[in-house]
């Protein structure tokens, strides 16, 4: 369900190594159509829920609860019951939410680590849940690593926000360095000092904030992740308003894979600002 950079990327992964991979792109935009070339499109959820043995649901966070209602219900109308795989990055208390909106049908809970298996081979998808094996089980190509964590629904979405924590929070906190040196006048010294330790991630940071609108959501996520953990989440939480701010910028505009990688510090700090 839902098959852009990533689900399209998966999809195929999937259909190289052998597996019938059905999907649909019913209300979804033409990038979407692009990106799901080469997959077995069918005219409604309805029609994909029933002709599929596992849903893998790859959708922005914000979006993952009711993609897992529609499943449900389409799993209702067509009397299928397939097993729901969620492999969206959201909190373990979200993902209990996704499991009783598909109550009556067997759920995995999942986790993506790295990019799209068809833009670098080393996607790992980490999966728990009593029928996470067969998940793990299905004929992914050797681009992807499938992991399985145990028994335990939500296992799997609190590693994701502990990982995407890092991650996504570094590329935000390089972000802000970046805009607050352009503003200082000191934008060169600033990633000469941060590549002595592997820092200067400007390229990451063009990129990312054509996917900053799906990073609020995940920053809220791991917010209350940490929450459930008797942690604050205000770190979060101010992390989340970065992306917001970055997500109407001019450099956001665009997709993933249409990102200029060849833009200079500069341009990435001027397309950075509110007034461009």
């Amino acid at each position: 369900m839902s098959p852009g950079h990533m689900g399209a990327g998966l999809g195929k992964s999937l259909r190289e190594g052998g597996a019938r991979v059905v999907a649909t792109v019913a209300g979804r935009s033409e990038r979407t159509r692009r990106l799901a070339e080469g997959l077995e499109l069918l005219p409604s959820l309805a029609e994909v829920v029933s002709a599929a043995d596992v849903v893998l649901s790859v959708t922005p966070p914000g979006s993952a609860l009711a993609a897992a209602r529609s499943i449900a219900d389409a799993a209702r109308s067509t009397g299928s019951s397939p097993v729901v795989a969620d492999l969206n990055a959201i909190s373990p208390a979200t993902m209990a939410a996704v499991a009783e909106a598909c109550a009556g049908l067997p759920v995995v809970d999942g986790s993506i680590s790295g990019p799209p298996p068809s833009t670098r081979p080393g996607a790992r998808i980490y999966l728990s849940g009593v029928r996470a094996t067969d998940v793990a089980g299905l004929p992914w190509n050797s681009q992807v690593e499938p992991i399985v964590l145990g028994t335990e629904l939500g296992s799997a979405s609190a590693l994701k926000m502990c990982t995407a924590g890092v991650y996504k929070g570094l590329n935000a906190l390089v972000t802000q360095a970046m805009r607050t040196a352009g503003r200082y006048g000191v934008l060169d010294q600033v990633l000469a000092d941060l590549a002595r330790n592997d820092l200067d991630g400007s390229a990451g940071v063009a990129v990312s904030a054509t996917k900053a609108h799906r990073f609020v959501d995940e920053m809220r996520e791991i917010a209350a992740t940490q929450a459930g953990a008797g942690l604050t989440p205000a770190l979060f939480e101010a992390l989340a308003a970065v992306y917001a701010e970055v997500a109407t910028t001019v450099l956001a505009a665009g997709d993933p894979e249409s990102a200029d990688r060849s833009l200079s510090p500069a341009e990435i700090v001027r397309r950075l600002s509110p007034e461009v």
